[in-house]
Order: C-alpha cells, then sequence, then structure tokens
C-alpha cells in the first residue's frame, strides 16, 4: 500500500463530516441491541417527534453559523410563538387564523434580530441573548403560569400519527421537506456560495458582489419562522400552549448544529453532518431516559457533546494536516 494511498485513507477517516455519520450509526446499532425498547417502531415515533423541533431549527441556524453568526433567541421564539397560539386559542379564534399568525410572528421576532445584527452592526452573539431574554419574557406577559389545551384533535392528531399504517411519523415529511430546501439553498444555488463566501471574508464577499447584510438579516428572518413552526408543532404535540415550552432548547440546536461539523468560526459546514448529528444527539436522550436517566444527566450529556463538538472538527482538521 503506497504512502500516498495511506494519507488519503487517513485524511478521509480525519473527514469530521464521515465520522460523525459513522458515530451515529454505532449508537443505533448499540442502542438498539442494548436498551429495552429502543428499536421498537413506537419509539421510532417518540425519537422523530423529540428531534423535531431541534431538527428544524437545526436547518436555518446551519446557514446563520455558517456567515459567521449565531441566533441564541431560537427557544424563546418558540415559547413566545407557543404563548401566543394559546392566547388566541383562548380568544376563540379558529386555528386556520393562528397558524400562519403564530409563523408571521416568528418571522417578525427573526427580522428584529437580523434589524439590530446587520443594520445597527451589533455583535449576534450579545443580540440574540438579549432577545433570548426578552421573547421568553413576553411569552410569560402574554400567557402568564398557565397552560392552554384542547387544541382540535384534528391537528393534535395529526402531529402525533403516523403515515397510514406504517410507523413512520407524519411529521417527518416536515423535517424531510424542509431538510431538502435548505439542503438544496446551501449546497446548489449562488445563496448558498453566498453564504460560504461570507463566512469565509465577508469584505471578499462584498468585492464579489455579495451583499452580507442582507443575506444575514433573510437568514434570521428563516431562522425566526422556523422556530414559529416548531412553537406550533410542540404546542400541538402536547396539546399544550406554555410561555415555557421549548426552554433551553437554543443549547441541543447548537450543539447539533457544531456536531454536525459546522465551524463556529463560519466558513465552513455541511447539512448532511448537521443531519447526523440531530440524530445522534437525540438517540442518545432517547437511550438514556429509556434506561431511566435523570434530566439532569441529560443536560451534563448535551454540555459534553457542545465541548466535543468543538473539539472534534479541530482534531480532525489537525490530523488532517500530519
Amino acid at each position: 500500500m503506497s504512502a500516498e494511498l495511506t494519507a488519503t485513507r487517513a485524511a478521509r477517516f480525519a473527514n469530521w463530516n464521515v465520522a460523525i455519520i459513522a458515530i451515529t450509526v454505532v449508537v443505533l446499532i448499540v442502542a438498539a441491541a442494548t436498551v429495552d425498547n429502543f428499536g421498537t417502531s413506537q419509539n421510532f415515533g417518540f425519537l422523530v417527534l423529540d428531534v423535531l423541533p431541534i431538527a428544524i431549527i437545526a436547518l436555518p441556524m446551519t446557514l446563520v453559523i455558517v456567515t459567521g453568526e449565531i441566533d441564541l433567541s431560537v427557544a424563546s421564539t418558540l415559547g413566545l410563538s407557543s404563548a401566543v397560539m394559546g392566547y388566541l386559542w383562548n380568544a376563540n379564534q379558529p386555528i386556520e387564523t393562528i397558524i400562519p399568525l403564530c409563523l408571521l410572528l416568528g418571522a417578525v421576532l427573526g427580522a428584529v434580530n437580523g434589524f439590530f445584527v446587520t443594520v445597527l452592526g451589533l455583535p449576534s452573539l450579545a443580540v440574540t441573548i438579549g432577545t433570548l431574554a426578552l421573547y421568553r419574557g413576553l411569552a410569560f406577559v402574554v400567557l402568564g403560569d398557565s397552560a392552554v389545551a384542547d387544541f382540535p384533535p384534528a391537528y393534535t392528531n395529526w402531529v402525533t400519527g403516523t403515515i397510514g399504517s406504517s410507523p413512520i411519523p407524519n411529521v417527518l415529511i416536515i423535517i424531510v421537506v424542509l431538510a431538502v430546501v435548505f439542503g438544496v439553498v446551501l449546497h446548489a444555488t449562488p445563496i448558498g456560495r453566498a453564504v460560504f463566501a461570507v463566512g469565509a471574508s465577508e469584505q471578499a464577499a462584498r468585492f464579489a458582489g455579495v451583499r452580507p447584510g442582507r443575506l444575514k438579516f433573510w437568514l434570521y428572518v428563516a431562522s425566526g419562522l422556523v422556530s414559529g413552526l416548531a412553537g406550533v408543532l410542540w404546542t400541538l404535540r402536547y396539546s399544550s400552549a406554555r410561555a415555557d415550552n421549548g426552554a433551553g432548547l437554543e443549547l441541543a440546536v447548537v450543539a447539533a448544529v457544531l456536531l454536525g461539523g459546522v465551524s463556529i468560526f463560519g466558513g465552513k459546514g455541511a447539512l448532511p453532518g448537521v443531519i447526523a448529528g440531530v440524530v445522534l444527539l437525540g438517540s442518545l436522550q432517547n437511550a438514556l431516559r429509556l434506561s431511566d436517566v435523570s434530566n439532569e444527566a441529560l443536560n451534563v450529556v448535551t454540555g459534553v457533546l457542545l465541548i466535543a463538538s468543538v473539539l472534534g472538527p479541530n482534531l480532525a482538521n489537525r490530523l488532517r494536516r500530519t
């Protein structure tokens, strides 16, 4: 075996995207073999429902992080969307009107982030930490500590139901459609090339005719819109609108995106790796819950994965250069 071939294979092994997909497959196999009920069709449905909000929010978050920015307000946007949904349902508004309004609310909240970041030029980390607190606070102003239930069974049953008699959850359709849309945009359109260019060098991208401010603004709008959709789906899944719905979810979303090989410094990333990161995170949490591990321990696991997601790609890059 030639040294060149050995080096090539070593480089492929060091590729973080390949590694994270392989790790995810191994975790799924081990969990199915060692954890009771993990490999059942019923648990597959629960797993998809559990990762649903992380999966769909991680898609626009990937594009935001590739540009070198971040959005930490996504979980609070989800919570405010859920609270407004409950408030409007209590006010006897039709669900067909409520859902579009909640999606519009999410887009507006994303536009607020985009305005502060792109028009006023404030750091996205500081802005979205501020709106994280602001949006969550507004959610409690809207709904208080109470919960609103009894949403239309036709909607709640669809969210928790499966396609026909198969074990495939209906909501998997939403995940797949959004993954295809964001995947095509990021990897097969001029918008995607502009996203990578801005993340690599904003000044160089500007010289190439890209308008970084406008691009980032619409990415924040997309992030808010999808977070609003996650709020609607969360509310219908549990048939419960609460101001604290999705609290802390932003860490899991960021962990999944970084686990997928997206550079926190921008300019690098791929959606297949992010999807593998979502599945890995969700599978670990699901397996630990089935093993009666406490929620506090699950938070520790998320924190460890978040650190590993930053260290892993750096180590892979060093291995590739040696």
